[in-house]
């Protein structure tokens, strides 16, 4: 499957777009959702940045803590 990966700033707490940071990268079907986070994090260069994660099926969102950026995680 193609996972795609969002990183952008927040305004307020929601998503602002004033800068976007795009990746995209394939991982099997059977990938575990941890495994596509460490993988997303890592396209990004979030890798061991602590996150707050939400799970809304088909839409991954993390929140780095301490900082006013979000990343959106789908999936093809």
């Amino acid at each position: 499957m193609q996972v795609n990966v969002e990183l952008t700033d927040t305004f307020g707490g929601e998503p602002n777009y004033s800068w976007v940071n795009r990746e995209s990268f394939d991982m099997p079907h059977e990938a575990t959702d941890r495994a596509i986070v460490r993988a997303a994090k890592a396209a990004i260069g979030y890798t061991g940045i602590p996150c707050t994660k939400c799970d809304y099926g088909d839409m991954i969102e993390l929140r780095p803590r301490g900082g006013c950026t979000v990343i959106f995680i789908t999936f093809d």
